[in-house]
């Protein structure tokens, strides 16, 4: 397994390329022939972000994680291995489904019971819309602590949903009905 290490606004120590090299290295079980897998190293304000891709002919499995403050990049692969090798999985079951035509039904009906198990409603909340503008609305998301905050926009008079992206600004989905 080849690693291309890439960085921006970040300089890497040996020592964490070591680590991360070490780390990947357990991913090779998973493949027959040699992959690269780059690691993309970066840093923008207080936040560090690491990001993993491998390149399979025509699929590209991904692994993103951005540290809270106080972790390090040394954390961050520790989150982002696990990531992958779900995706790995996965695809390897996606491949072994359409060479064995007589298994397909049998591991449809597997991931189907593993996504219920990893993914279910657990709670639901309902909540009056307040019409206020989206410089209110950025005040109350970061005021709740929250990654989104649902509001009714004053000026367009439709439900919009505010969200912090991972490089700290913030994006508006606005909802047509």
């Amino acid at each position: 397994m080849r690693i291309d290490f890439q960085s921006k606004n970040y300089k890497p120590k040996d020592s964490l390329k070591e680590v991360v090299d070490k780390k990947i290295q357990r991913l090779d079980k998973y493949f027959d022939e040699d992959v690269t897998v780059k690691v993309m190293m970066r840093e923008s304000k207080d936040r560090e972000t690491m990001e993993l891709t491998i390149f399979l002919g025509s699929a590209v499995l991904r692994s993103e994680v951005t540290g809270e403050t106080g972790q390090t990049m040394y954390d961050l692969i520790d989150l982002a291995i696990p990531k992958l090798e779900k995706q790995i999985k996965k695809h390897h079951t996606i491949l072994a489904s359409k060479s064995k035509k007589f298994r397909q039904k049998e591991i449809v009906e597997n991931i189907k019971e593993e996504e219920k198990k990893t993914s279910e409603i657990v709670r639901t909340k309902s909540f009056e819309l307040s019409p206020m503008d989206e410089i209110e609305a950025m005040a109350e998301l970061e005021m709740v602590g929250h990654s989104f905050y649902v509001f009714l926009n004053k000026a367009s008079e439709k439900v919009n949903v505010i969200y912090k992206r991972n490089d700290g600004n913030y994006g508006i989905i606005e909802a047509n009905v």
